[in-house]
């Protein structure tokens, strides 16, 4: 086997890990409500997560795998040491938040790790401004359609459920969290898994063996099925955070958080848009919490994760710089 292909099957490999630990690190993001509901055990609900992360291999297509791989960076700037400088500041960063039981995003780590060597190679010009901007914005808009969505949904149902006895309501929603966090999880597994698609195509395409910047079906599967298996192991720590630290949730609340996601979720993936799921599912909380009263939400839990949000772009730039650096003086690309 020649040097190079060594390198290739390592990056890859080590993007694979990177998308088992955004399962693992995101499982919380997934199953945080129906277990903090009660709906599921634990076990039972990283299963139900992990399944509907695999079939989303079959949803949404690869438009947010284009906007990663090609969108982004100028990607005839891209060597197999900045995909390296990029993986790793990510896995670090990702490694280092789940340590801290922080609920930050995975999608952020990778873009400012990815960033963040290609700037230490060939400096600001290969960023390419036009995918920056749409990213830049969901930052700020996914969590406050998560919110509004979360909001709208809770009022609408305490409005059609109003003259309901509370008993009715409780084990209507208990049925229906089942179907609203498939589809949470399906949205998480069709926009995080397709991130890490873009990365191993920007490996195959610099090495050339694809000519035309593609997503072949390998990869989809491979993607979809480092996720799933990240989601199974699960991250109790992040979920403890997600589900009781920033308000007390009850199936009702579940549902219409896990809802208002995954409809964030489904319209920026279909826009091509690599989003936070972590970011999002918060919001859509927060928005939950607040239907009952401000008080509801643990504002200094909440603020915690925003500053941890604020530091995930230019922590894990710095740290795939640095790894950047490093692999050059270790002789690589």
């Amino acid at each position: 086997m020649s040097l190079q292909l060594l390198i290739i099957v390592g990056l890859i490999a080590t993007a694979l890990c990177f998308d088992f630990i955004n399962g693992f690190h995101d499982a919380a993001n997934s199953i945080a409500t129906v277990v903090s509901t009660r709906v599921l055990s634990p076990l039972q609900a990283v299963v139900w997560a992990a399944f509907f992360n695999f079939v989303a291999a079959f949803t949404f297509g690869t438009a947010v795998a284009k906007t990663i791989g090609k969108g982004m960076i100028d990607i005839s700037s891209v060597t197999f040491a900045v995909i390296f400088g990029g993986l790793v500041g990510a896995i670090v960063w990702d490694l280092i938040t789940w340590y801290f039981g922080l609920p930050t995003s995975s999608s952020h780590a990778l873009i400012g790790g990815y960033a963040g060597a290609a700037v230490a190679k060939a400096g600001l010009g290969v960023i390419i401004p036009a995918g920056w901007t749409k990213t830049l914005i969901y930052i700020i808009l996914a969590p406050l359609m998560g919110l509004v969505l979360g909001l709208v949904i809770e009022v609408s149902i305490y409005w059609i459920f109003r003259r309901a006895s509370p008993l009715r309501v409780d084990n209507t929603f208990r049925r229906l969290q089942l179907f609203s966090a498939a589809a949470y999880s399906l949205g998480h597994g069709t926009n995080d898994a397709q991130k890490t698609m873009g990365i191993i195509a920007g490996v195959l395409f610099t090495a050339g063996y694809l000519k035309v910047f593609t997503i072949p079906m390998w990869v989809i599967l491979a993607a979809h099925s480092a996720i799933a298996l990240g989601t199974l192991t699960g991250g109790w720590r992040i979920i403890h955070t997600m589900g009781s630290k920033i308000t007390k949730l009850q199936p009702v609340g579940g549902f219409a958080a896990e809802t208002a996601g995954a409809i964030t979720l489904f319209i920026a993936s279909s826009l091509g848009v690599p989003v936070s799921t972590t970011h999002t599912i918060t919001g859509a909380i927060v928005g939950v919490g607040a239907t009952k009263r401000l008080s509801a939400v643990r504002w200094g839990v909440a603020g915690r994760i925003v500053w941890a949000w604020i530091l995930t772009i230019p922590m894990a730039a710095l740290i795939g710089a640095i790894t950047f650096y490093i692999a050059r003086l270790c002789g690589a690309s």
